[in-house]
């Protein structure tokens, strides 16, 4: 791990998972305008925790901000927390009286299932997981950095 580190420049982290938001943002809007799905509750919470990732790595990004990764993990974090739930709902693991879905709309009906699998909570699961591993490789990377420039007396 450490040796991948190593190699990898620190921006590929942050730049991989804009990428990710923007294809999570990207998505989410194809289904709900093009694909006429309507998105239930959790749905509405995660895209409230994705959204907000634009932004915020845009302007980090755009600033060079070195600790980008401390305002854009905890949106990640929760996003993928509720991105989990929503896939053991889905796969009736978890109980369903926790949920806040409507009976109009509930969340453990799945109108997309890409190769019969790959459902919208999966894929929004997956693009939760790609951005806070990435912002926490990122953070290792600045961690390891600092540690570099550090006189050998003090690390």
């Amino acid at each position: 791990m450490l040796n991948f580190l190593q190699k990898v420049p620190v921006k590929c982290f942050i730049y991989s998972a804009y990428a990710v938001v923007w294809a999570g943002v990207l998505g989410s809007l194809y289904f709900s305008q093009f694909m006429n799905l309507p998105p239930c509750s959790l749905c509405i919470i995660q895209r409230g925790l994705m959204y907000p990732l634009v932004l915020i790595l845009t302007v980090g990004i755009w600033k060079k901000d070195r600790w980008i990764h401390y305002y854009a993990l905890p949106f990640s974090i929760l996003g993928l927390v509720v991105a989990t739930y929503h896939n053991l709902l889905v796969w009736h693991i978890a109980p369903a009286d926790l949920v806040v879905c409507s009976i109009q709309l509930p969340c453990t009906i799945q109108e997309f299932a890409l190769f019969g699998f790959i459902t919208i909570p999966l894929m929004s699961f997956a693009g939760f997981f790609l951005i806070t591993a990435s912002l926490v490789l990122h953070l290792k990377k600045i961690q390891m950095l600092k540690e570099e420039h550090l006189p050998a007396g003090i690390r």
